[in-house]
């Protein structure tokens, strides 16, 4: 099989590389977004992709939070014998503790990296590591690849990088629900028993003291409310808890707040409140993408109303909302939150690939290695990972 190398400024040389049933890949870097627009909006219309790939998210991430300094690295694979378009990759090139790194374009705010793919056809390992070897032979000196939070399936789909021979599991796990049958009777056919039981119970409270409802921003106005109430009480949530956020940063605050405003005209970005009476008891953010509702931040009031989860209540609701507007999968996103668990959630490992490419890069590699290790050793003891909670709450408002 012949690998053929591209960029903006035309073909590089051939690599030869191995790969089953006599694939042949493309790869053309480019360095812009003007150059791939119109081909990525192609990909999100009728391919196979996540939320968090949609153009107006990720071109978001570069104009408000990539690094000045760091360099837009879009690469579009397509099949060699016949050019029809396979896949494009959105990654960044910065530099990180005196080397160089490639990464997902993410900045933070990306749960998934996962490229878009033009149709639903299977992968095998084969053909990902074929389609890998296009890309590397376009990317810029580096000197390590990294890149994490990659799910196994987009949409149904085997995600190729998940499939490659340089990705490995990470300590990272995803979670979420599949929906189906009756909103109303949803809650107590998909999720645990316990939680079932709660939810229903406090909702009849709620609803007998002074109302209950799930809002949905669609204005302006009230996306800019809700947005508001969820940093407050997000905020303030992480500082009892004495846990860090990134909305602490003025640049992100922004790219969230725009990008729900900017999210009403297609509901690719939603903002939902659980109100009671004339308070926001909890906010949440959240991305759409087909059959998927993906959440992303959540701001509750703990201590608004005694012996009641605002968190898990309006995750009920939303769901409930989620099944009634033709929605499949609740995504929860990433991490091992008790209340996942006690929802009734299924998990997932995600995968990275952690690949040095020089010196440096070894070096750099193994650290991060190691300390995937600690965490994955701490994490795997209840006692120990209590510990090392405590004790970073206790630095962190040390810090306030």
């Amino acid at each position: 099989m012949q690998v053929v190398a591209m960029t903006d400024d035309g073909p590089v040389s051939p690599i030869a590389a191995s790969a089953g049933a006599g694939a042949r890949y493309t790869a053309r870097l480019h360095t812009s977004f003007e150059t791939v627009k119109p081909l990525w909006l192609q990909h999100q219309a009728d391919g196979v992709c996540t939320a968090h790939q949609h153009y107006a998210w990720v071109e978001g991430i570069a104009a408000r939070l990539m690094p000045k300094s760091a360099e837009l690295l879009v690469v579009e694979v397509s099949d060699t014998a016949t050019s029809a378009p396979v896949m494009l990759l959105p990654l960044m090139r910065r530099r990180a503790s005196g080397h160089h790194v490639i990464e997902w374009l993410s900045c933070g705010v990306c749960d998934y990296s996962a490229p878009l793919l033009a149709d639903a056809r299977p992968w095998t390992r084969q053909g990902a590591d074929a389609v890998w070897a296009a890309v590397r032979a376009v990317l810029p000196p580096a000197d390590r690849i990294h890149v994490v939070g990659i799910p196994r399936q987009i949409q149904g789909v085997a995600n190729p990088l998940a499939l490659l021979s340089a990705a490995r599991d990470s300590i990272q796990i995803t979670s979420g629900l599949v929906l189906h049958g009756e909103a109303e009777t949803l809650i107590k056919r998909i999720c645990r028993p316990s939680f079932a039981k709660t939810f229903h119970k406090q909702c009849r409270a709620f609803e007998r003291r002074v109302g209950l409802a799930l809002v949905e921003a669609d204005t302006p106005a009230l996306t800019e409310e809700l947005f508001d109430a969820l940093l407050e009480l997000r905020l303030k949530r992480f500082r009892e808890l004495g846990r860090f956020d990134l909305l602490t940063q003025a640049p992100v605050v922004d790219f969230y707040r725009d990008a729900a405003l900017r999210g009403l005209s297609d509901g690719s970005v939603r903002l939902f409140g659980l109100r009671v009476g004339e308070a926001w008891l909890a906010s949440i953010y959240v991305l759409a993408r087909k059959d998927t509702l993906h959440t992303l931040l959540l701001g509750i009031d703990q201590n608004a109303v005694a012996n009641v989860s605002p968190g898990l209540t309006m995750m009920g609701k939303l769901m409930m909302w989620a099944r009634g507007n033709g929605f499949d999968y609740f995504d929860l996103s990433v991490g091992s939150q008790g209340y996942k668990e006690h929802i009734g959630a299924s998990s997932s490992v995600l995968a990275e690939i952690c690949e040095p490419i020089t010196v440096r890069g070894r070096a750099a590699n193994a650290a991060i290695l190691l300390r995937s290790r600690a965490e994955g050793m701490v994490r795997s003891h209840p006692r120990l990972h209590k510990a090392g909670q405590n004790l970073m709450r206790r630095l962190r408002r040390l810090k306030d």
